[in-house]
């Protein structure tokens, strides 16, 4: 038995947005985009061309005008994925377009005005509600994730430490495919919760201003939801499915001209218009069909986007568009990648053990092989009773038997078959009366009518019996059980009106495709001059697609260069700021630093960018990094030995920690003793200063700057000075 494995086509959706100020005062009046929502078509024209030039057609699985809605959009394109998710697929819901153009409108919008909640929120409470209603035997667990893409790094809105945190790394394992290594999980388990974390992570998401949009998003914004579900398996055991949510808010393009970025927001214009270019390569690359490599890795934003675009999810792309004539590049070039991207090929599975998968494959297989059975006993059935010779009497009574086992309906639509073959038996007996031929047809005319009469009366009845229940409370239901299985009604019709709306939009696409192809098959000539004159039509308009595509060539060509040389120019601006570092290393940081710098750079192949090696190597990571000298531990700089030792002898020592000490020279205390001496003691007193030098000079060793200075009296002082030079003769002598 083999594993077949279906294919399903990314989903892709465009909106325009309604013109602003902006762009009313910046160019001139009227739009430039023109949408068909019953063909789902988009008409482009191009306000620098001729009026003879064509317009530009693309066609898509749904399109939105300016006046459309936020839940026209959700329940039309989005909600059949959320159910998917619900089920244990991936989906993945990414808006893409220029800057400004409202892709952070469609997919958040404006959280209190229940009519502008955007497609975030919406499935938000869809997923919640949808939880709230399921059976009591089944377990649900809704984890939620935030980060986004700033300058090529991963950073999670959720941590605490968002600003000062090291970027995220990614990594790929062959159950989960790519994810983010350490990425913060919140569980929640109400839409409030999950709000909560949403807004948190809004607050510190990377926004700035430019020329073109005030809160323009300067960073690729990815919300995952992961739904995990538990319910009984037919073996009784609990089985576990994964569904995996991605909401992806794109920045948009830019071009430096339009936005007058500079410094700072110019790198964050490079870095996202470097992501969204390599996100280009990869669309184009898989919708070619014939690349045998796709560049996944040139970005982390494809990398993110890896499995949902041409691998295991479920993918829908909302492109947003303005209107305005100065924006038609951007437009045609966002319509571009949205036309590449319905061609890519995704291969949704359901994420579960393998085991619950081959299971459910037996069991499908089981169910199909039942269903044949049952088919082929029928028609061995049907068979036997037509070689035993059974009439169309008994024909009708074996339908009169199954039809009672069936609803009352049923039953009288089959007596109404009944009664018209009747009918037409007797108009086809030819050996009948015209008389008794009349009055039986007349008959069965009168039993027909009666017939159809009571069908009507029965469909009235069954009508207003279902209204008047609809309105009622059965016993054993409380009114919120009644309320939600009519939201749930409500839901289910909603969804089949945009399944229906989606279906007939298909076959209106199918049928205008099929009636070019076959109407020369159709056409049929009279006359020479009548076919002539359909070829001649028919040649003219070939030579106007002739002529519309070497247009197209021509408008590729020419975005081509526009789009190098913008990439020259920012390459120009981000060569020169280069230089300036580099003037700045050469002149300002020794060369020795630089040089340690260097060293320590190494080049990540997986990142594919330079990082630091730690100062500490891995071997010796268990280790301490070496402490700071003794010397300068506690201070403010590296003393010497000699005044670590002053300082421990104690609070007279001259040295401190500065190495720092007064060199004044305080004044001895006065000496009294010298003033109540007689004169007769003067020989002695010469003997006492020869004995004692130091105090007869009056002059002592200076003190630290921490002793407290004393006071010396003016008189005292000048009465010891004379002393001291009343007994330096006296010792001379």
């Amino acid at each position: 038995m083999s594993k077949n494995k279906s294919s399903e086509s990314v989903k892709v959706v465009v909106r325009c947005r309604p013109l602003n100020q902006r762009d009313q005062s910046n160019g001139p009046a009227g739009g430039i985009v023109q949408m068909d929502l019953r063909l789902g078509q988009v008409i482009l024209r191009n306000p620098r061309a001729p009026v003879t030039e064509p317009q530009k057609t693309f066609t898509f699985d749904a399109v939105y005008d300016s006046s459309s809605k936020q839940r026209d959009l959700y329940d039309e394109s989005v909600r059949p994925l959320i159910d998917s998710v619900l089920e244990g697929f991936n989906g993945t819901i990414f808006a893409y377009g220029q800057t400004g153009t409202g892709k952070t409108y469609t997919m958040q919008g404006a959280w209190m005005d229940p009519e502008k909640r955007g497609v975030i929120p919406n499935a938000f409470d869809h997923i919640f509600t949808h939880i709230s209603r399921s059976q009591s035997d089944k377990q649900y667990l809704v984890r939620a994730s935030y980060l986004e893409i700033y300058l090529e790094e991963i950073r999670d809105l959720l941590d605490p430490k968002h600003g000062t945190a090291r970027s995220l790394e990614l990594r790929e394992s062959p159950e989960t495919g790519v994810y983010v290594r350490d990425l913060t999980s919140c569980v929640c388990k109400s839409i409030k919760e999950i709000e909560e974390v949403m807004n948190m992570g809004n607050q510190a998401r990377a926004v700035g201003a430019t020329d073109m949009n005030e809160h323009s998003s300067r960073s690729h914004a990815l919300f995952l939801i992961t739904v995990e579900c538990s319910l009984p398996g037919p073996d009784g055991r609990k089985h576990i499915r994964v569904g995996r949510l991605n909401l992806v808010d794109l920045a948009g393009s830019e071009r430096q001209a339009k936005t007058g970025v500079q410094g700072e927001r110019l790198k964050e214009a490079a870095k996202i218009n470097l992501s969204l270019s390599a996100l280009g390569n990869v669309i184009s690359s898989l919708a070619d069909g014939r690349s045998s490599h796709v560049p996944y890795r040139d970005s982390k934003l494809t990398r993110l986007l890896q499995d949902s675009l041409g691998g295991n999810a479920k993918t829908v792309m909302v492109a947003t568009l303005g209107p305005a004539s100065q924006h038609y590049d951007e437009t045609l070039t966002t319509l571009r990648y949205a036309n590449r991207a319905k061609n890519i090929q995704n291969q949704p599975r359901v994420n579960e053990d393998p085991k619950d998968a081959l299971l459910r494959e037996f069991q499908t297989e089981i169910a199909r092989l039942r269903a044949q059975l049952n088919h082929r006993k029928w028609r061995s059935k049907q068979k036997k009773e037509q070689v035993d010779g059974e009439g169309w009497d008994d024909g009708t009574e074996r339908e009169e038997e199954i039809a009672e086992e069936e609803v009352e309906t049923e039953e009288e639509a089959d007596d109404y078959v009944r009664l018209e073959m009747e009918t037409e038996a007797i108009r086809g007996d030819q050996f009948m009366l015209a008389e008794e031929k009349q009055r039986l047809l007349g008959e069965k005319e009168r039993m027909m009518g009666d017939l159809r009469k009571e069908q009507e009366a029965t469909e009235q009845l069954t009508a207003k019996y279902k209204a008047m229940e609809s309105k009622l409370l059965v016993g054993g239901k409380n009114i919120i059980d009644h309320t939600n299985e009519q939201q749930k009604m409500l839901e289910m019709k909603r969804t089949e009106i945009a399944e229906q709306t989606r279906n007939e939009r298909e076959i209106q696409q199918q049928m205008m495709a099929q009636d070019e192809e076959t109407l020369e098959l159709r056409d049929t000539f009279t006359s020479l001059q009548q076919e002539v004159e359909a070829k001649t039509k028919k040649l003219k308009k070939l030579y106007a697609k002739l002529q519309c595509i070497k247009a197209e060539i021509q408008d590729v060509n020419d975005e081509h260069v526009r789009s190098r040389q913008e990439l020259e120019q920012t390459q120009n601006e981000l060569t020169r700021e280069l230089k300036f570092k580099y003037l700045i290393i050469e002149n300002f940081i020794p060369p020795e630093e630089k040089n340690k710098i260097m060293n320590r750079l190494t080049f990540d192949p997986e990142e594919d960018q330079w990082k630091f090696q730690p100062l500490v190597p891995a071997e010796s990571k268990s280790l301490q990094m070496q402490k700071r000298p003794t010397s300068a531990v506690g201070y403010k700089r590296p003393i010497s030995q000699y005044a670590r030792v002053a300082i421990a002898m104690g609070a007279q020592s001259r040295y401190r920690a500065e190495n720092i000490m007064f060199l004044e020279l305080d004044m001895s205390p006065p000496n009294t003793a010298l003033l109540e001496r007689s004169a007769e003691a003067e020989p002695n007193q010469s003997h006492s200063v020869d004995s004692s030098p130091t105090k007869s000079r009056g002059v002592r060793k200076s003190q630290s700057w921490c002793q407290n200075p004393k006071s010396i009296p003016s008189s005292s002082s000048n009465v010891s000075l004379a002393a001291c030079h009343a007994a330096a003769p006296m010792a001379a002598q």
